[in-house]
């Protein structure tokens, strides 16, 4: 991972503040997450999680008997999910400080791993791709949306990591699954 991968403590306060005024004028969110398929008891990744808008969402769908990883390689990120966990008493709800892309977590642990608004801004999606490949249980979901790049950068980052296809695509995300290894036909 480069320096530059991680934003600036002032960039990540603005990006809040912003983050405030859109919550508070266009309340999206909520609606948004219904069509990510959580239900409770799930284990879900929130990868890149900033401040932590979609993982306090997140930990609410999953319910008590889910668990929500908020990922970041933000400190400030972590921080501000602690809060959120606290302020909204979530005990299903883990801040977790990535090195790099990988983010120190059991492998195979995760029924879904969602990665909102930050595929655009990861310089090694190869490394990324591998780490949620990882995370994932074998029937596990990556919901990838496209942040700031096209649909087609996305679709061809993923083809180039050669772990994911894309199972369903909306205007909003993609669902992907892993791709299945083709049986050896032995000989």
């Amino acid at each position: 991972m480069r320096r530059s991968d991680r934003m600036s403590d002032a960039g990540f306060r603005l990006m809040i503040g912003l983050f405030r005024l859109l919550d508070t004028f266009f309340p999206y969110i909520d609606r948004r997450v219904r069509g990510f398929g959580l239900a409770p008891g799930m284990t879900v990744v929130d990868y890149g999680c900033g401040p932590g808008r979609y993982s306090l969402r997140f930990a609410r769908l999953v319910g008590e008997s889910g668990r929500v990883f908020a990922v970041d390689i933000h400190p400030l990120a972590v921080r501000s999910v602690l809060r959120l966990r606290a302020r909204h008493g979530l005990a299903n709800l883990e801040a977790v400080l990535a090195r790099g892309y990988d983010t120190g977590l059991p492998a195979a642990m995760a029924d879904r791993v969602c990665a909102i608004d930050m595929f655009f801004g990861v310089h090694d999606p190869g490394a990324f791709l591998a780490e949620v490949d990882r995370l994932l249980k074998p029937e596990g979901l990556l919901l990838l949306d496209d942040g700031h790049q096209s649909r087609a950068a996305t679709l061809a980052k993923l083809s180039a990591s050669g772990r994911f296809e894309v199972a369903e695509e909306t205007r909003d995300h993609l669902t992907c699954r892993k791709r299945k290894v083709p049986a050896s036909t032995g000989g």
